[in-house]
């Protein structure tokens, strides 16, 4: 008999950054769909061996592999190694390359009091960090013929895009551009199987939310704003993940999918 949570099996996610927050939540739901998982995060020692227990007990739970890497997913040479290492034995094999990274400069555009201004070098760094490498992960991945025949390429925006937040220029920049990426990667990679959406996450309480100034507010803003009564979740999030992997969503390609409760509708 098909076990429908098994669905997955055999298939590979590749998630750059999941050690906390939408990453680590797809883990979780992911491998409770059959789904191997490679992780690529930055951590200290001391962080990292609690993160590795939980994805052993992730992986023994499931009966699924859950391969942890330490490295600088945004290092060209670390990416190339991985790659490297990764398509011995896995080819045609990557279901889902998600793009979860969370690494940028918060500052003002320009130096107000104590706060110093953002430079050009933290606005390309973080542009880089949050958008442009989604593309050169995707590139390597296709010359390597590892991407299933049915592939899906899913990163994080946020209204932020959009919207003024303190201190979130940079962020905003790279999301922008993350948004303008996946339009061009949705019409030309759709040739090789690859769907590439991306998704628009309701305010929610992750580490990264909280290097914010006054993420405190937004959080408030959001729960008064919200008519679902509540903030996002990770595991709101990470529901939306799978359900973009399922042979259902086939046809979404080139979208920004608000998973936030209806939050941004006022």
């Amino acid at each position: 008999m098909h076990n429908t949570q098994k669905q997955f099996s055999g298939n590979w996610a590749l998630i750059l950054g999941g050690s906390s927050g939408f990453g680590f939540a797809a883990v979780e739901k992911l491998a409770l769909h059959g789904m191997n998982i490679a992780v690529l995060y930055r951590e200290t020692a001391a962080a990292e061996r609690e993160l590795k227990q939980k994805f052993i007990a992730i992986a023994a739970t499931n009966e699924v592999t859950i391969s942890p890497f330490n490295i600088n997913a945004l290092d060209a040479t670390a990416r190339v190694a991985f790659i490297e290492q990764f398509a011995k034995d896995k080819k045609h094999s990557v279901k889902l390359l998600l793009h979860s990274i969370a690494r940028g400069n918060l500052k003002p555009l320009v130096k107000d009091g104590d706060k110093e201004a953002l430079t050009q070098e933290d606005i390309q760094l973080t542009t880089y960090a949050m958008a442009t490498s989604l593309l050169d992960w995707t590139k390597d991945l296709l010359a390597a013929d590892l991407f299933h025949a049915d592939g899906r390429i899913i990163g994080l925006t946020s209204e932020g895009s959009e919207k003024y937040w303190e201190g979130y220029a940079a962020v905003s920049i790279a999301k922008a551009s993350l948004e303008s990426l996946t339009t061009y990667m949705a019409v030309e990679l759709t040739k090789f199987g690859l769907k590439t959406n991306l998704i628009q996450a309701g305010i929610t309480e992750t580490p990264s939310l909280k290097r914010i100034p006054d993420s405190e507010k937004l959080i408030a803003h959001a729960l008064a704003r919200n008519p679902s009564g509540r903030i996002t979740t990770p595991k709101d999030v990470a529901n939306v993940i799978y359900l973009l992997c399922t042979d259902e969503a086939a046809w979404i390609n080139g979208s920004v999918i608000h998973v936030d409760g209806g939050e941004h509708c006022r």
